[in-house]
């Protein structure tokens, strides 16, 4: 973060720092995960086996909605994790039309060697930081993740 005087910070100036760097972060991770190759996951593949991890059994639509694009590219994306056997797909026992989406074993294999991955990369980066620094980090992130919670509750469907 620039030098910013403790009474200059403001909820605006925040969140300009924000949005400058959580794209940074996704940039990093995106890259690790490109370059690590083990799990052999995308981005988007990687941020459904996320989703799922937490929603087992969630629709289709509301992986679309997660990832932020039309039913018809989650769809294929999740195809592609179907047929590699780490989502299964059903049928939704009270509604014929819908889907029901869970990780399986492998999948949850493969997000957790994902994760590991980034991680430790993620690790190796923030090892640069104090101890004082690396609390601050945290806890900046613990508080964004608590406002955000507040107003990004999941819709059950």
């Amino acid at each position: 973060m620039k030098a910013q005087a403790a009474t200059a910070m403001t909820p605006d100036v925040c969140a300009r720092e924000v949005m400058e760097t959580v794209p940074l972060v996704m940039r990093f991770i995106r890259t690790e995960m490109r370059s690590r190759r083990a799990p052999l996951l995308s981005v988007p593949q990687f941020r459904v086996l996320t989703f799922l991890s937490g929603r087992p059994g969630a629709p289709l639509s509301s992986v679309a909605e997660h990832l932020g694009v039309a039913r018809s590219t989650a769809s294929a994306t999740v195809d592609r994790l179907v047929r590699r056997e780490l989502v299964s797909r059903t049928t939704h026992p009270e509604e014929r039309r819908s889907v029901v989406l869970r990780l399986t074993t492998i999948g949850a294999e493969h997000l957790q060697q994902a994760r590991e991955a980034a991680s430790s990369r993620m690790a190796k980066v923030l090892a640069g930081l104090t101890a004082a620094d690396l609390l601050q980090v945290a806890q900046g992130l613990a508080l964004l993740g608590s406002a955000l919670k507040e107003i990004t509750v999941p819709r059950r469907r």
